[in-house]
């Protein structure tokens, strides 16, 4: 078992389309399908798997190119590390005050090391500046409990 680091920041907009961040249908549209249905297929089929916004399910990241992995860790530690070093960065930006409180990020380092530790994935997001929103996730890989048949994107 291993993890994967992702992070995004870019338009709350962006992140709240829904159908960028919703993987294919693993079935075509039919012939008789409203013209919207097949132009959403078609759109998903030929940008979902390299757009670097965060899926809906955190596990769709590992299906993504690996380009978009920020890091791989052995450890959960080295990896918790790594997502609490990217909070400090990011604290100043954050719109909320109470996220940027120092024992609440405190907290969500714990969490994430306690999830990390047993094979969860951890998904965090935070306002920042408007329009800009943070999306940070550590995905259990190799293998994944919500998709263990999902291959590792770093052969």
């Amino acid at each position: 078992m291993h993890f994967h680091g992702y992070l995004w920041v870019g338009d709350k907009a962006v992140f709240d389309k829904e159908s960028a961040r919703r993987p294919p249908s693993r079935v075509e549209p039919a012939a008789t399908s409203p013209p919207d249905v097949v132009d959403r297929y078609r759109e998903a089929v030929a940008e979902w798997w390299v757009t670097a916004v965060p899926p809906l399910e955190t596990k769709y990241w590992l299906v993504k190119p690996g380009k978009l992995i920020r890091g791989t860790w052995a450890d959960p530690g080295e990896a918790t590390h790594w997502l609490g070093e990217r909070l400090a960065e990011y604290a100043p930006r954050f719109a909320s005050r109470a996220d940027r409180d120092s024992a609440r990020l405190a907290g969500t380092v714990a969490y994430a090391a306690e999830t990390l530790g047993w094979g969860g994935d951890v998904s965090l997001g935070y306002y920042l500046g408007r329009p800009s929103f943070l999306s940070l996730s550590v995905v259990t890989c190799s293998p994944n409990r919500a998709g263990p048949d999902l291959d590792c994107p770093v052969t």
